[in-house]
């Protein structure tokens, strides 16, 4: 993809933070769908590795997974020649245009940020100032591109909603500069749960093994983690509010083989919990099947995952530059 954007298309924005690997869950919710939007919008992805540095990590495992994240985006679909990728710590003006932006935002907005009051009980002994400052450098990243829409999640709505305020403060005291961006909400996708826990949302850095599948996990490993999927009392194969473990299954088939929770329910009438499993199992592990052994291929190829990563840190600096430097005029930075 070429530095320029296309004339016309509107620009969508998403990051992924390495911990973990790439679960069933951000498959479904999110990635599957980066691979959809290549063709529909000017797409820019890219690997939140300074978002991830709020939390305390081993230094080469950190960078381990990175890269391994890297390559599971490439397996997963995401095109770099249709697709602007990077990793975010490659491009100098996020760091730089969040600074601008925590000056034109208010302490008690950053304070009420829910997900700073859950990672600050989660991480006690690290209350760190990233963690509270983690939505401003993300409303850096949104506006660093002029950003039409960017796909959120439940968690990142309130993220999103300080990036918008933050965009019009800054328009309505330096004038017309940030698009104000809107949210996306993909057609496809459902909410996947936990295997373990199916009143939460799948983590990828959820420390139960058994809780969550992965992107690269071999077949044996994804029936198996099916296999010891939590489900409810009763035998009946159906979506109900009180009935969250076989719902979950459900939602999971329907996504995977493209069916609605009504045809999953008929197909499955009068079948077991056990029957049930062992096919979600299969179907899943069918469907990762070509993107594990991709993921292969391009974890091998370390020269390849540089040559892309920094193509797209070249393409994403140079559009974001334009941004910053009208930014760095607007505040009254000197410049020659």
């Amino acid at each position: 993809m070429e530095s320029e954007l296309t004339q016309g298309k509107k620009i969508i924005l998403s990051g992924i933070q390495p911990t973990g690997t790439i679960t069933l869950g951000n498959y479904l919710g999110a990635v599957k769908n980066w691979h959809n939007m290549q063709s529909q919008f000017d797409s820019i992805f890219f690997i939140a590795d300074m978002h991830a540095l709020t939390v305390r990590r081993e230094p080469s495992e950190f960078r381990q997974t990175a890269l391994s994240f890297f390559a599971q985006l490439l397996a997963c679909g995401v095109d770099p020649n249709k697709s602007i990728m990077y990793f975010q710590s490659h491009v100098r003006q996020h760091a730089e245009l969040q600074w601008i932006l925590n000056c034109n935002t208010y302490v008690g907005e950053a304070s009420r940020m829910t997900q700073f009051k859950d990672k600050s009980a989660k991480h006690a002994d690290n209350i760190n100032m990233g963690l509270m400052d983690y939505p401003v450098l993300m409303a850096a990243d949104i506006l660093l591109y002029q950003s039409d829409l960017v796909p959120v999640g439940i968690d990142q709505k309130q993220h999103l909603e300080l990036t918008r305020d933050i965009a019009v403060r800054f328009n309505n005291r330096y004038g017309d500069t940030f698009k104000v961006p809107d949210g996306y909400i993909p057609t496809t996708g459902a909410k996947i749960c936990s295997l373990q826990d199916p009143t939460s949302k799948m983590s990828k850095s959820d420390p139960d093994r058994n809780a969550t599948v992965s992107v690269i996990d071999d077949e044996a490993t994804i029936v198996r983690l099916f296999k010891r999927a939590v489900t409810d009392s009763g035998s009946e194969i159906c979506a109900r509010e009180d009935k969250p473990g076989i719902t979950n299954l459900i939602n999971i088939y329907a996504a995977i083989e493209n069916k609605s929770v009504g045809e999953v329910e008929k197909e499955f009438a009068g079948q077991g919990y056990g029957t049930f499993k062992i096919a979600v199992g299969e179907a899943v592990a069918a469907k990762f099947k070509p993107i594990r052994e991709e993921y292969q291929r391009y974890a091998a190829d370390k020269e390849y995952i540089a040559k892309v990563a920094n193509k797209g840190a070249e393409n994403a600096a140079y559009l974001a530059e334009r941004t910053l430097r009208k930014v760095k005029k607007k505040v009254g930075l000197v410049s020659f």
